[in-house]
């Protein structure tokens, strides 16, 4: 358990003791990602002290938040146990709740491929891509790459690099769109932007592929400046 009780009996309070101390959601939202080992989850969490990362985990296993086992070919990985993937609504919520006051990125923040999938999990609409076709994106920014996929009301997101020993296995066949961007693919996420302005800001980049699709994304990936889903 986390080391600070708030001497309260309330549900409130024992979610804050079990997942309140810095770090721990972060970890949390990693894991809503998939299994890591622990040098995965310190990548993920560069700036988050080991010996602070050990003890988080320590706390979420306790809590019954996180368990640790064995995966072929990784060993020893650390992963979300039932009670605590029922956390996943939650992380959600939250991160539209805070998107409306993210702002620009100050100079020494980072983007993860974790924290990316997230972000899009956060922003994705089920109920406007359930009346789409399906479509199949590549999206790069900065050194990460995300193969995402649209069907329906079911979304696939496969990290294709960084490399990882943990994770789906690359889709086959050819992406229909592929584009670039930067942490300003929010103000599309947003709708600050359309697709078109942002290309023309370069805040999008087509790589490869049918342009128009830029179209559907930000139909299917969506918060408004509220925080609340579109």
């Amino acid at each position: 358990m986390a080391a600070r009780s708030y001497g309260q009996y309330c549900g409130v309070t024992t979610a804050v003791e079990l997942i309140g101390e810095r770090w721990a959601l972060l970890i949390v939202r990693d894991l809503l990602v998939g299994p890591r080992r622990y040098t995965d989850l310190k990548q993920g969490l560069p700036r988050i002290p080991t010996n602070i990362l050990s003890t988080r985990l320590k706390e979420l296993q306790e809590g019954g938040v996180v368990r640790r086992v064995p995966l072929a070919n990784c060993g020893l990985v650390y992963e979300l146990t039932p009670y605590g993937r029922e956390l996943e609504p939650i992380v959600l919520a939250l991160g539209q709740w805070g998107f409306a006051r993210m702002g620009d990125p100050e100079p020494d923040d980072i983007v993860t491929a974790d924290s990316l999938t997230m972000a899009l999990r956060t922003a994705f609409r089920p109920d406007a891509a359930a009346s789409l076709p399906p479509a199949d994106y590549e999206l790069r920014l900065a050194d990460i790459v995300l193969r995402v996929q649209v069907d329906g009301t079911r979304l696939r997101i496969v990290q294709l690099a960084p490399p990882r020993l943990i994770g789906g296995a690359p889709p086959a066949g050819e992406p229909g769109l592929v584009f670039a961007a930067g942490p300003g693919i929010r103000r599309v996420i947003s709708g600050e932007l359309t697709p078109a302005e942002a290309i023309d800001r370069e805040v999008l980049v087509v790589e490869a592929g049918d342009a128009t699709l830029l179209e559907r994304f930000a139909e299917v990936f969506r918060i408004d400046s509220a925080g609340i889903p579109a």
